[in-house]
């Protein structure tokens, strides 16, 4: 807004202000007419009919064209605020180094997703995505470097993700989440692996460095589920799995328990 209200004094100094000018132009306002009702001469006769209907016109055209301009105010002021509360929430769920859906955000959209797809009777899956030894990397090249791959894999992700209609963030740290609907189990599997390629395809290229970077995926499938921890924790268990077997490498939640059950 133009003017910030921060403190009580502030405010009154922010309602004498807008007083003021309301006062001021209904003083102007008032006398303009009046003088084009009645002419410049004090001294003219008129009748006191006319003064009295000329009068309750005046009041009625001031009074419309003040509720007026304030209504406008007040629909500027709310726009603005809309406006101000959408950045709030946009900002409030989107990570600020990859662009990508935050945690929150995702929690949001992901849960809104589930719940779609839960009525209109669809699959959904879930992948857990993690940079094969990230802490690595940060150690060998520094900080910044690693930030250089965390928006080299986002921006693949972000790719796929959109070409396919799949929801996908950075979960946390070197962790990124993709949701997707409507895919049966083997073509998801398909394209987690499509995606785990895609990552590995291409080194990240530095200023003076440059690293091979592959990702390992824990995939969990679900199909009337609303619960989104319950399949995160399943995909997160899938992602260990994958970690464990030496990385860059795709593991099914359900392959998985039915390996440990067998």
């Amino acid at each position: 807004m133009a003017d910030d209200i921060i403190t009580h004094r502030d405010a009154l100094r922010h309602a004498a202000g807008r007083s003021a000018v309301s006062v001021g132009l209904t003083v102007v306002l008032t006398l303009s007419f009046c003088l084009l009702q009645f002419g410049p001469d004090p001294d003219a006769l008129v009748r006191a009919g006319f003064v009295t209907r000329s009068s309750i016109m005046i009041s009625m055209i001031i009074s419309g064209l003040l509720t007026a301009g304030l209504s406008y105010r007040s629909a500027l002021v709310m726009r603005e605020l809309a406006l101000t509360r959408a950045e709030l929430q946009r900002i409030s769920g989107t990570d600020q180094l990859t662009g990508l859906l935050n945690r929150r955000g995702f929690d949001q959209a992901a849960g809104t997703a589930l719940t779609t797809a839960r009525y209109a009777n669809l699959p959904t899956t879930v992948l857990m995505c993690d940079i094969d030894r990230f802490k690595a990397i940060n150690d060998q090249f520094g900080h910044e470097f690693g930030d250089k791959v965390l928006i080299a894999i986002s921006e693949v992700l972000s790719s796929f993700a959109g070409q396919r209609r799949m929801l996908v963030a950075r979960h946390g740290g070197e962790e990124f989440s993709v949701l997707m609907t409507g895919v049966s189990r083997e073509r998801a599997a398909l394209y987690a692996e499509e995606l785990r390629q895609a990552c590995a395809a291409e080194p990240v290229l530095g200023d003076e460095a440059s690293a091979n970077v592959t990702i390992s995926i824990g995939l969990a499938e679900c199909h009337g589920e609303t619960d989104l921890a319950k399949v995160m924790r399943m995909a997160d268990q899938a992602l260990y799995a994958a970690k464990h077997r030496g990385r860059n490498r795709v593991v099914r939640a359900d392959v998985l328990a039915d390996s440990i059950a067998a």
